[in-house]
């Protein structure tokens, strides 16, 4: 195990001693305590389930101080405390196993290889002073679940014996867990938006489910954690999967054109929209409908117990909801501002989706943050970038910035990985709920299946370049008007939503006068939350009780502006002032042999992309889950490969310095073709027989995380090394139609057997390579996880003289 903790706030003793009176763990008498009794008064206050004295001996009889005497025995006679002694207790509380973690002469060294904070003294015998400054820590320290001490604490009741508070309790600058889950309040309001996107003259009602404290009934004001799910209503997989396109075709030729931007740009219209609802003119305090537990995002579970509310929203065309799903435009996004309007006080709900009594988000403290992962976190982008008042701070989780880079890449279709054939239309469809109500569905069905007819046209799958439909959903066009502090969250291997996203946004926020902190982490489509080497759900503990409950708790300084999870170092994460900032540019010609170990032999290699229809439905008889393991191994790694003739191999020779790659890795190829269409893809690959970090978190050890008291739990996840060595890993990734040689709107001519320069970015990362591995880069065509599936024969040639491979290293170490 290491540990990174970056949320806990600098106190000075004062404070430290107040705040230990405020949870109750220090009193007026036990204050003036020598260290030993004050030790065992402290210690006794976390045996929670033990409520006699003779049964807190037994208890302390199982906590060793030292390797001959155990803690009742300790304390029977003891006058002073030593450091070793302490934190041969503090491990043993923080969930670590004598002789298994640690032994118990070397609790001290054992915390510095687990990188846990230690109280440094000068005196190795703990006075009063030391023993409450160490205290104080330990409770902050993560233990070996990857929470805090004080949370395992709460869990396990410590709050709840002082019958819950009734407003936050802040200890170390975070909220804890005080407030009694069992009485939370769930009620469901209607939104009134200002959108009328199923044209029936009635503006759009957008059902929101709402979870608050109970102690907002008795006038708390509390904040907010706003979740846009277009999920949260249900989905319609079948449907979905029944309009998945087909991928088994070639590309098209594209009509050449002159387009400039203003081409292709998409401005905003006015649309006349019916008027507001009256609605009575008394306005209720309390909803008509509520709903029972249901789906829950477990960052919101966990501040659900430290008096935050929590509002989930689906959106327009989801059940219960107004309107049609669009799939990432501007009505799309307008239906997520709408909610924190209300949740700021500036606009109407009713409580039944009849719009006749109105209700007020009165119990809102205008504090509202965002959270979620994926379309959650991409709706957070989208409401962040019109400025939306009471929206203080997103938190953002391997989010869409621009939907072409989704769909697309320059001038391609390019599917999400691991779902060919899905599309904007498709995922419309996917969470269009409103047909799980069958006379909702009834009524609106004609409307709805023009809407997709729309969307299917629009999106333009045969041509594959950016228009108007994809400048629509461009968030990153709107970014200067973001006012919330953004923390960005992506994995490095995350193949669905792709780096470029997330990279592109943290860039474009460099200019913008907020707060944004970033988070790389080397796995895929994941949540980072439940990990046992890094604090980031205290660090969001932080940044939240900052931003919405106003507490100075240095939150802006203690949080690095970039974390970076290490891929070679399990339990390691590095913090940078910045992402791809100044990097040694390294030009790699394909054609120089002593730079490549491994070459085609000739100038003007060639590869003709081309599969037999056996060979295609064996590397696709697993695309269900996403899976194409055989083509890659043939395509990149295979000597004796079946179908190394679809594609060029350049292997550095073996790297004699550690070097990290930090940015977009660029290719520029001088390509022909032998027809007048071509598509390149490029992947850039990790050479060399080693245990590598995984890509999917391991659990260790199931529902071991507590949110509060009885409350939600979750699992204890951490990347780990794989058990057996593999030969190769993909780094990133890249593809471009040779018809979009400028840019992904602008489409040029394309003549058989004519070289054209192909200059183009790679997908942004993070990723170190150990000396003596070997970096490859792979040049082909069809890439059957991601474009279509041409295969058709054309023959591609490279000429190697007029060929770079653009490296952004970072460091060399010797």
């Amino acid at each position: 195990m290491k540990n990174h903790q970056f949320a806990i706030v600098p106190t000075n003793l004062n404070q430290m001693i107040a705040e230990l009176h405020a949870i109750q763990f220090l009193d007026q008498q036990n204050e003036k305590y020598e260290s030993v009794q004050l030790l065992h008064s402290l210690l006794t206050k976390t045996l929670l389930n033990y409520h006699s004295t003779a049964s807190q001996k037994i208890a302390l009889a199982d906590i060793m101080v030292d390797a001959n005497q155990d803690a009742r025995e300790f304390f029977n006679h003891a006058h002073t405390v030593t450091q070793q002694q302490f934190y041969n207790i503090a491990l043993q509380l923080l969930g670590f196993q004598t002789n298994e973690d640690f032994k118990l002469d070397e609790s001290l060294e054992t915390m510095q290889k687990f990188n846990l904070p230690i109280h440094e003294t000068a005196d190795q015998e703990f006075d009063t002073e030391a023993i409450i400054r160490a205290w104080y820590l330990l409770l902050n320290t993560h233990t070996k679940v990857g929470q805090t001490y004080l949370d395992v604490l709460a869990g396990d009741g410590y709050f709840a014996q002082f019958n819950h508070l009734t407003k936050p309790l802040i200890f170390n600058g975070k909220a804890q867990p005080v407030f009694n889950t069992d009485q939370l309040i769930r009620e469901v309001v209607y939104v009134e938006s200002d959108l009328d996107t199923d044209h029936d003259d009635k503006r759009d009602l957008l059902k929101a489910e709402i979870i608050r404290p109970q102690e907002t009934e008795t006038g708390l004001k509390v904040p907010i954690l706003f979740t846009a799910s277009p999920y949260n209503q249900g989905t319609n997989d079948k449907a979905g999967a029944k309009l998945t396109h087909p991928v088994n075709h070639p590309i098209a030729r594209k009509q050449p054109n002159n387009y400039q931007y203003s081409d292709i740009e998409s401005k905003p219209t006015e649309e006349d929209l019916p008027d507001k609802r009256s609605g009575n003119v008394q306005t209720v305090k309390h909803a008509e409908e509520h709903f029972q537990n249901g789906w829950g995002y477990t960052l919101n579970n966990y501040f659900l117990a430290r008096g935050f509310a929590v509002v989930y929203a689906a959106g327009i065309g989801t059940k219960d909801s107004d309107g049609l799903r669009t799939t990432g435009d501007r009505a799309e996004t307008l239906s997520t501002t709408a909610i924190i309007e209300w949740l700021d006080g500036k606009r109407n709900a009713y409580t039944n989706h009849d719009g006749q009594v109105r209700i007020d988000a009165w119990w809102s403290n205008h504090h509202i943050g965002m959270t979620g992962r994926s379309y959650l976190g991409t709706l957070q982008t989208a409401a962040a970038t019109t400025g939306v008042e009471g929206l203080k701070t997103c938190i953002s989780e391997a989010a869409i910035s621009s939907w072409y880079d989704y769909y697309r890449e320059n001038g391609l279709v390019v599917a999400p990985g691991g779902f060919q054939g899905e599309d904007a239309d498709v995922l419309a469809e996917e969470t269009f709920s409103r047909a799980q109500r069958a006379g909702d569905y009834h009524r609106i069905k004609a409307k709805w299946d023009q809407q997709l007819a729309a969307l299917t046209k629009d999106q333009d799958r045969q041509t594959g370049n950016y228009n108007q439909f994809w400048d629509a959903r461009n968030y990153l066009k709107d970014v200067q008007n973001i006012k919330a502090d953004m923390v960005l969250v992506h994995g490095l291997n995350d193949w669905n939503v792709k780096p470029r996203n997330v990279e592109k946004l943290y860039q474009a926020l460099q200019s913008v006068p907020v707060t944004t902190k970033l988070f790389l982490h080397q796995g895929q489509h994941i949540n980072i939350n439940n990990f046992q080497s890094l604090d980031f759900t205290d660090m969001m503990n932080l940044w939240l009780s900052n931003k919405l409950l106003e507490i100075p708790n240095q939150a802006n300084d203690l949080i690095p502006p970039v974390v970076i999870q290490d891929n070679v170092k399990p339990e390691t994460w590095h913090q940078l002032p910045k992402w791809e900032a100044a990097p040694n540019w390294q030009a790699l010609p394909l054609q120089d042999q002593t730079k490549f170990s491994t070459h085609p032999g000739d100038i003007t290699p060639s590869f003709v992309d081309q599969l037999s229809a056996d060979q295609l439905a064996e590397y696709t008889k697993h695309e269900g889950t996403g899976q194409y393991n055989e083509w890659m191994d043939d395509l990149v790694n295979n000597v004796n490969s079946p179908i190394q003739s679809t594609r060029l191999l350049f292997k550095t020779n073996p790297l004699t310095t550690e070097n990290t790659i930090n940015g977009k890795v660029r290719v520029n190829l001088s390509v022909a073709s032998d027809h007048n269409i071509g598509l390149i893809s490029a992947m850039l690959i990790d050479y060399g027989k080693a245990k590598r970090l995984s890509t999917s978190p391991v659990m260790l050890a199931p529902n071991a995380i507590n949110a509060g008291y009885q409350w939600t739990k979750d699992d204890l996840r951490e990347f780990k090394l794989q058990s057996l060595p593999t030969d190769y890993k993909m780094i990133t990734i890249g593809h471009i139609n040779m018809q979009n040689r400028q840019n992904s709107y602008h489409v040029d001519d394309l003549k058989a057997g004519q070289y054209y320069t192909l200059d183009f970015e790679l997908q942004p990362t993070y990723y170190t390579l150990p000396a003596g591995r070997q970096l490859g880069l792979v040049i082909y065509a069809t890439d059957l996880s991601m474009t279509v599936r041409g295969t058709m024969g054309v023959k591609y040639t490279l000429n190697t003289n007029q060929s770079t491979l653009n490296i952004p290293w970072v460091h060399k170490k010797d």
